[in-house]
């Protein structure tokens, strides 16, 4: 559903940073220029309206000379009209690209910094896909706000310039009511104030239903579109399960909420379509309608009835703004929605990542050390009592216990990353850490940037590279280096686990911490691994979690997490030679 702390104040605060940045003289520039250009548009419409009126009295008069003058000034007047149009619309796409780029590179700041994207994941909420919000829903916030801003700017000016034309034009018509002669002045100027309340009254009763529509259809589709993504990111998994008949199920779900909301939608709209088009034809006719006494009774001239019809149109335009763009604006309402609930919840995890009670610290020491240190789970249970522990450079520690115990939660609390908990972490000023996770991560891109990541691939040599993968036994990508591929899908379990083994050898930290990092891996390879960072890295200081009793080998202590009623307790306990 949409968010009901909406206000102007909060879009506001979503609107102006732009016009603020650095960017602000270049913003403020492109912004004015468009808005000259929409302003002598409103201009040409003032003097088309004014040839109207000279170009349909020709006709009248059998003035034929006249009639060709006014065709030429119809020319330069078009001629002008096509180019405003086209650097208007060449301008507003330059101002939305410029925009735009701003938006997403202070959103993906946001989404990146305090590793949020991974504390919205865990805590879940109204943080749907925000892949969509970041690429689509700003691509489209920008684009309907000049818009619509335009369009009212143009309706503001255009009503401006009309209002005392038509006013003018229109003179004053008498009624009789009750036997009393009522003279109404600028009657056609207060036909048009009535005729646009009364048709926007009416629209809004009409139309605020697709205000939570447009939102609701967004997400749906957003969802529909990741299910679709999940499946193409680990099709080998579902194929070896023969998880398509299930996948299938999945997606008509997915999608049966896109229709029915679609359904929605277009029953909505097309209740609010018989209102619009039929509040547009009626337009048309009913300046005539209420000029068309005076013309008959020769007070007007036909030019004067062509421009007092051109200029109520525009008038009543005007007035009619909401009901010309309401399907935009509630389109344009659902994208804001997405956007401030999606910004609320980035700044409230960078909230509460500065705030945690948990942290996790450089100091001078030689050694890590954890003290009382709480884990719990995203739900508020506690996952181990208060414990404290330390491990010394060039230790070889084995972490052990029971699945679910909480094994891999510790790994993330000493990378820094679990947001869940409570107690101090301090960690040796000049390590050199680094973490490997059971699934290590392969960006999409050329084998040599995915040795070298996070860093960029000239970080270190190809010759080192080549080495580091002889070293973990995959001569056959030796000479695949440049090659460009999800590497992800490429590569099997195992061998992306050696690709996140060559990382260590190139990096050479003097501190690594292995998630079950060789569990794709059989007996020797986990063997060989182990003996090249000894080997490769005299020194370094190893702490492994896994389940594997033949890992023991590897390690001089074990740190033995025992699950209890109130939360794990972590013991310590040597490893015989």
């Amino acid at each position: 559903m949409p968010n009901k702390q909406f206000t102007w104040r909060a879009l506001w605060a979503l609107t102006i940073p732009y016009f603020r940045s650095e960017e602000r003289w270049s913003a403020r520039g492109l912004l004015l220029l468009i808005v000259a250009i929409a302003l002598a548009n409103v201009y040409l419409d003032v003097v088309f309206n004014e040839w109207n009126k000279f170009f349909y009295d020709t006709f009248e008069s059998g003035n034929y000379a006249e009639y060709k003058h006014q065709l030429l000034r119809f020319s330069w007047l078009a001629a002008l009209f096509i180019i405003l149009g086209i650097y208007r619309l060449y301008f507003n796409q330059m101002m939305q690209i410029r925009w735009r780029r701003w938006m997403t590179e202070q959103f993906l700041t946001k989404w990146l910094a305090h590793r949020t994207y991974y504390r919205l994941q865990l805590t879940g909420g109204k943080t749907d896909n925000p892949d969509q919000r970041i690429s689509e829903d700003i691509k489209q916030f920008v684009g309907l706000s000049l818009g619509l801003a335009l369009g009212l700017l143009s309706a503001v000016v255009t009503l401006a310039s009309f209002l005392a034309i038509l006013w003018t034009l229109s003179g004053s018509y008498e009624i009789e009511i009750a036997g009393m002669a009522i003279e109404i002045p600028g009657y056609m100027v207060w036909a048009a104030i009535v005729y646009a309340f009364a048709g926007t009254w009416i629209i809004n009763r009409v139309g605020r239903p697709l205000f939570g529509l447009n939102f609701a259809q967004q997400r749906f589709e957003a969802d529909f579109r990741f299910g679709l993504m999940r499946l193409r990111e680990n099709a080998e998994a579902v194929a070896l399960y023969g998880g398509e008949a299930r996948e299938h199920a999945a997606f008509r779900l997915r999608f049966a909420d896109v229709a029915t909301n679609w359904w929605a939608l277009m029953k909505r709209t097309k209740l609010l379509g018989w209102f619009t088009y039929g509040y547009g034809q009626l337009a048309i006719i009913f300046p005539f309608v209420v000029a068309a006494p005076r013309f008959f009774d020769k007070t007007i001239k036909l030019g004067d009835l062509m421009q007092i019809a051109s200029a109520f149109g525009q008038v009543q335009s005007s007035l009619s703004f909401i009901i010309n763009a309401y399907s935009t604006i509630a389109e344009w309402r659902a994208v804001v929605e997405r956007l401030l609930t999606y910004q609320a919840a980035m700044d409230a995890a960078a909230s509460a990542a500065v705030a945690q009670p948990m942290t996790v610290e450089r100091a001078a020491t030689t050694r890590l050390t954890a003290d009382d240190l709480t884990l719990q789970l995203p739900d508020g249970r506690t996952l181990t009592q208060p414990v404290t522990f330390a491990i010394d450079p060039g230790e070889t520690v084995l972490v052990s216990g029971p699945s679910g115990s909480g094994k891999s939660t510790i790994f993330r609390a000493l990378a820094g990353i679990w947001p869940f908990g409570r107690g101090r972490i301090r960690i040796p000023a000049d390590a050199k850490a680094q973490f490997i996770p059971q699934k290590p991560y392969m960006p999409v891109g050329t084998l040599a940037e995915a040795l070298s990541y996070p860093e960029p691939a000239d970080a270190t040599t190809e010759a080192a590279k080549r080495h580091a993968l002889m070293d973990v036994g995959l001569p056959a990508l030796v000479e695949r280096l440049n090659d460009d591929q999800n590497w992800g899908q490429a590569l099997s379990p195992g061998e992306q686990q050696r690709v996140a083994f060559a990382r260590v050898l190139l990096k050479k930290p003097n501190w690594v911490f292995l998630d079950e990092a060789t569990a794709s891996l059989d007996t020797q390879l986990e063997e060989k691994m182990y003996a090249l960072l000894c080997e490769r890295l005299p020194g370094l200081t190893v702490v492994s979690i896994g389940h594997r009793p033949a890992l023991a080998r590897f390690h001089r202590r074990r740190l033995s997490i025992v699950p209890g009623r109130e939360g794990a307790m972590i013991e310590s306990s040597p490893i015989p030679a």
